[in-house]
């Protein structure tokens, strides 16, 4: 039996994080997820579907994301929002749990690793990296944001994120990932770009003494 609750809490610095949690009643198992840039926490619901009461889940949506604080005041690093997860883990009572991301979420993922140790019983690392390399892609990404508007990004995003095949088969799903995509806020989306540009997380991986696994799409650019 698996128990839903959707909630919020006020961080520290006054954040507002949104998150759901599902208790699975007979397992003792948790895993906390973190969704990739410009998307929200329904970016699980199909691996929650699969999950089902294997694992109590918490996933959320990050800073800027979602119907969380949408505030650009405090820079966005993995570490300010491995942070958010450190304290919204402490809210739901969590000592600890499988920490895994997506893309940007597996940024926050190795940052949680590298300053929660003792909290994260594993790490999932699914379609991400410790360096993207070059800023500049990531520059033209927000400037494009602020001169032509996300939704005309919509069409490049899908193309990254899924198969062809794919999207031919779950145009309904594309759809509602479109949605979120196209309502972030411009400002937000910029500071998470630049959190991407800026991220180089190759000097901790000798610290990640966890369990840690890495899923990667063949497909994926």
């Amino acid at each position: 039996m698996v128990t839903t609750q959707s909630s919020e809490v006020r961080l520290t610095d006054g954040c507002k994080i949104s998150y759901t949690l599902h208790t699975a009643a007979t397992s003792p198992y948790r895993i906390a997820l973190s969704h990739s840039l410009a998307l929200d926490r329904s970016l699980w619901d199909l691996v929650l579907a699969e999950i089902g009461d294997r694992a109590s889940v918490l996933h959320y949506d990050s800073r800027g994301h979602g119907k969380s604080s949408r505030d650009v005041s405090t820079p966005f690093t993995p570490n300010l929002f491995a942070h958010d997860l450190a304290q919204l883990m402490d809210h739901v009572g969590w000592p600890s749990a499988v920490v895994a991301g997506c893309s940007m979420g597996g940024n926050v993922s190795q940052s949680f690793g590298k300053l929660y140790p003792s909290r994260a019983q594993g790490l999932g690392l699914l379609n991400t990296t410790a360096y993207y390399g070059s800023p500049e892609s990531w520059e033209e990404r927000a400037d494009t944001a602020r001169t032509k508007g996300l939704a005309t990004m919509i069409p490049m995003q899908i193309q990254r994120w899924v198969t062809e095949g794919f999207a031919t088969a779950n145009g309904s799903l594309l759809d509602r990932i479109s949605s979120v995509f196209a309502a972030n806020d411009v400002d937000c989306y910029a500071a998470a770009c630049a959190l991407l540009a800026n991220v180089d997380q190759r000097s901790n991986m000798g610290q990640l003494t966890m369990p840690v696994t890495i899923i990667v799409g063949d497909g994926d650019a």
